[in-house]
């Protein structure tokens, strides 16, 4: 019978004593490379969703995971591309969570496939329609949300609203004859705001008087939220961000009816904007006034009720109010901004400057809606709130932000999707921006292509 060779007297014999302490060094060294191996491809992190957000704008891609994604970014010409890669992720969760992502109305994007690039590295290729420049960045997990890497296809010439705006005001426009009763001083100047050139016509007038308009009035209609950012949640299921939008396209479709006034939307699908952004938006068109659309929450549902806030400088007025912009304020944390990106709008708009003419100007708006609002739904405070709203932060629009109702109450959240109430809602709103014109006409100023800036 064979017997095997004893393998261990062998290699104690004097021949192999310095061969099996090299041998042996060897296998240590194969067994921990296969071992880093093994490792490296069981650690492979899988990608639990993909999320694109197309919009005028920009459009955003969002990867979301368990953990921080290491990645590698190209931008590849002829034809335009953008390449990815993704390492340490696992490549069967990112097939599937890109299928029938990107549509065909995204302005940026055409196509979007991946491949194994090599091992451990999964590589994305989104085909593009035009020239872009992307921005990427990492978010760490807040909310509901994990870590996000974030990708942002921006056109390489940004679309210009005061443009589009003005384009699409051109035959709009009957100006009436101005007052020349001489006006007081702009209430609405402040340092560092922008001037408006031209013979002041405000002046107070009576409830029944036609207000004095030698122009287009412009109102910019904010939906709060969007894309990544859902706002609250409704126990039906509703979701803010739906609501709001809704509700602001409804009142945009009432002012543009209206003679002599234009109404612009911050956003008019389902994506996010960064909070500063939308007042650069509203004062790239020279905006008159800004009204931010919100459906209010609350951890109990009998919470209930309309309200109207404007900014303040000195606190808030009620520890509610104060709940209430901080979690409107983390929006962009929830959203996801880019804080490597040194925005000058945002140390514009967030400069030292006296606000107070702007909140003044704002009360008398928002008390004119909150006034409308009563007719509709019960009122959640009867009085206008105070608190330190970024989105409100512009120094020379009055700007209010009005709470519809709770999307936290069973029963108001019901009729915040109902399209009657949505239209008596905007319908009230728009009453209150007329009542605050009755009585403040807005101050004139030469057409908006000739002072358009260029800021």
């Amino acid at each position: 019978m064979f017997k095997p060779p004893d393998a261990t007297a062998a290699l104690n014999r004097p021949a192999f004593r310095g061969e099996s302490k090299l041998l042996q060094f060897l296998s240590q060294l194969v067994l921990l490379a296969l071992a880093a191996v093994a490792g490296s491809a069981g650690a492979a992190e899988r990608v639990s969703a993909v999320r694109v957000w197309p919009a005028q704008d920009y459009t955003r891609i969002t990867i979301e995971a368990g953990q921080p994604i290491r990645h590698e970014l190209l931008l590849v010409k002829n034809p335009d591309r953008l390449v990815l890669d993704l390492e340490g992720v696992d490549f069967d969760s990112v097939q599937r969570e890109i299928a029938d992502k990107i549509l065909a109305s995204d302005p940026y994007v055409g196509q979007m496939r991946a491949g194994r690039y090599k091992p451990g590295v999964v590589r994305l290729v989104l085909d593009l329609k035009t020239e872009v420049k992307p921005q990427i960045f990492m978010l760490k997990p807040v909310g509901d949300y994990g870590y996000r890497l974030v990708l942002d296809v921006y056109p390489l010439a940004p679309v210009d609203p005061l443009l589009a705006l003005l384009q699409k005001s051109e035959t709009k426009f009957e100006p009436e004859a101005p007052t020349t009763e001489p006006a007081p001083p702009a209430a609405r100047e402040t340092a560092g705001a922008e001037t408006r050139p031209g013979p002041s016509t405000r002046r107070e007038t009576s409830v029944d008087t036609k207000p004095v308009v030698a122009r287009l009035v412009t109102v910019v209609v904010d939906a709060g939220h969007g894309g990544e950012d859902p706002g609250a949640r409704g126990r039906g299921g509703s979701r803010e961000k739906n609501v709001t939008l809704t509700i602001a396209k409804k009142l945009k479709a009432i002012i543009d009816a209206e003679p002599n006034m234009r109404a612009v939307l911050t956003r008019d699908g389902d994506f996010f904007i960064p909070l500063q952004v939308r007042v650069q938006k509203a004062r790239r068109v020279r905006a008159d006034l800004f009204v931010s659309v919100h459906a209010d929450a609350f951890v109990k549902p009998h919470a209930r009720g309309s309200s109207v806030f404007a900014l303040s400088e000195r606190g808030a007025t009620s520890t509610a109010a104060k709940w209430l912009a901080k979690r409107e304020n983390d929006a962009d944390l929830i959203g996801g901004v880019n804080l490597d990106v040194k925005d000058r709008y945002l140390a514009m708009t967030l400069a030292d400057l006296s606000l107070t003419a702007q909140i003044n100007d704002s009360l008398k708006l928002a008390r004119a809606v909150l006034s409308e609002l009563g007719g509709v739904n019960a009122l959640h405070k009867h009085d206008v709130e105070q608190a330190g709203f970024a989105v409100l932060k512009a120094p020379d629009i009055p700007s209010i932000l009005v709470e519809t109702a709770f999307i936290s109450n069973p029963e108001e959240e019901r009729r915040l999707n109902d399209e009657a109430y949505q239209e008596k809602m905007a319908q009230a709103i728009f009453k209150g921006i007329k009542r605050y014109f009755t009585k403040n006409p807005p101050l004139s100023k030469s057409t908006l292509a000739a002072n358009q800036t260029t800021d």
